[in-house]
């Protein structure tokens, strides 16, 4: 392709970024721009959660390129800078620094942002979002000397932010409005699984409880619930979801619907315009619906696939949406989509804590989630992929292969 295009993507993250090395391994030998808002280089968001809030893993660990990458490879990377308007007619996008890149090709991978708490005292000192690097520096740094934790929301950060600050030895008190942690995503029968793993790990669960009001002169000093009860702690995280990053989108007049709406290519409404990861609203042609996914795997495998739609060469994205997490000794990975469902499967003795759990619509296996079960979740892809009804009793017996039950697909790697 001519060494006179540009290509800019917008959002340097985890989709951006392999979306740019994609350019490059393709043959791309023109002009790629990569701009983001935060200091540093892009990384990947689920250490922040576990392995780097406990300390356990530094930047380099999170980072998606060592040090050096974008120089050897010909990517600008721009950093601490803000993209504030982009224009289809004219292909220019402006930054806030004043300057303005006009491109041939652009990508959107802007992400999202954590979703606020709208009550009293919620803009005290002392309460954290966790999304960023430097949230999660702040957040650890206000960690190190604590004794109690409060988490408000217990979906995946939520959750996995107090399983380790339980790592950590710190007292966690778990607040939600659901009946179980993850009740949105897994149901409350699979979910009850989360709440007893936290409840077994010594956190004071407050289920069913939504937060009213957070006390505190200067910095927080406790949360008061919907209940009546009051929780106090020293820190507190708030994790009740996020929105995607649609304000350059919405200023560009893309067709917007929970997110920036692309087609199977992760095409936007406006030509020469794509968009990948969190912000995208994704048609899926195995569900033959939009889905957004809000995870690590969409960023990872969208941001290629956008690239190599804009050197032209049409792929389909068609991977069966993945996601996992790590709590305490359980880790689970979980492959589908399960906007509804008739029939819960266990596969294995759920008591032992080794289990395969499938959601099933109309016998139709839509998702199936593996708790310290591994080597199963490309079968797992496969099955759900297949999209034809299976024998329950079958797909409940683990002398039966799972391979013979679905179809060929790609199995998915965890985070590095």
């Amino acid at each position: 392709m001519s060494t006179q295009q540009t290509f800019v993507i917008v959002g340097a993250s985890l989709a951006g970024a392999k979306a740019a090395e994609t350019l490059r391994t393709e043959g791309f030998d023109g002009r790629v721009v990569l701009v983001g808002a935060e200091t540093v280089r892009p990384y990947e968001r689920p250490p922040l959660s576990k392995a780097y809030l406990r300390g356990e893993v530094d930047f380099e660990k999170a980072a998606v390129h060592p040090e050096g990458f974008y120089e050897d490879h010909g990517i600008e990377l721009i950093t601490s800078t803000m993209a504030t308007s982009i224009n289809p007619a004219v292909k220019k996008v402006d930054l806030d620094s004043g300057g303005s890149l006009d491109y041939d090709q652009l990508l959107l991978t802007t992400g999202a942002t954590p979703r606020h708490i709208g009550v009293p005292g919620a803009e005290l000192d002392g309460v954290h979002y966790l999304r960023s690097l430097s949230s999660c520096d702040s957040l650890k740094e206000a960690l190190a000397p604590a004794e109690r934790l409060v988490v408000v929301g217990a979906g995946w950060i939520g959750s996995e932010v107090a399983a380790s600050a339980r790592q950590l030895g710190k007292e966690v008190a778990l607040v939600e409005s659901g009946q179980v942690p993850l009740e949105r995503v897994l149901g409350t029968e699979v979910g009850a699984i989360f709440r007893d793993l936290h409840a077994d790990r010594g956190v004071e669960l407050h289920m069913g409880s939504g937060v009213q009001a957070f006390r505190g002169s200067t910095a927080a000093e406790a949360v008061e619930l919907t209940d009546g009860s009051v929780v106090s702690g020293d820190v507190f995280v708030v994790g009740i979801g996020v929105e995607p990053s649609t304000e350059l989108a919405r200023v560009g007049r893309l067709q917007l619907d929970n997110g920036i709406v692309v087609d199977e290519h992760l095409a936007t409404s406006a030509s020469g315009i794509w968009a990948a990861g969190d912000v995208a609203n994704a048609y899926h042609p195995v569900f033959g619906c939009r889905i957004r996914l809000e995870h690590w795997s969409a960023a990872l495998n969208q941001g290629p696939v956008a690239a190599k739609n804009m050197l032209g060469q049409g792929v389909t994205y068609e991977k069966i949406p993945y996601f996992f997490s790590d709590q305490y000794d359980l880790g689970m990975e979980y492959n589908g989509f399960a906007a509804r469902w008739d029939q819960i499967v266990y596969r294995g003795d759920r008591a032992s804590g080794e289990v395969v759990v499938f959601w099933l619509d109309g016998g139709v296996p839509v998702a199936g989630m593996n708790l310290n079960v591994w080597d199963v979740a490309g079968p797992i892809a496969d099955l759900v992929g297949a999209r034809r009804p299976v024998d329950p009793v079958r797909l409940a017996d683990p002398d039966v292969d799972l391979a013979s039950l679905g179809g060929p697909s790609e199995s998915v790697s965890k985070e590095k």
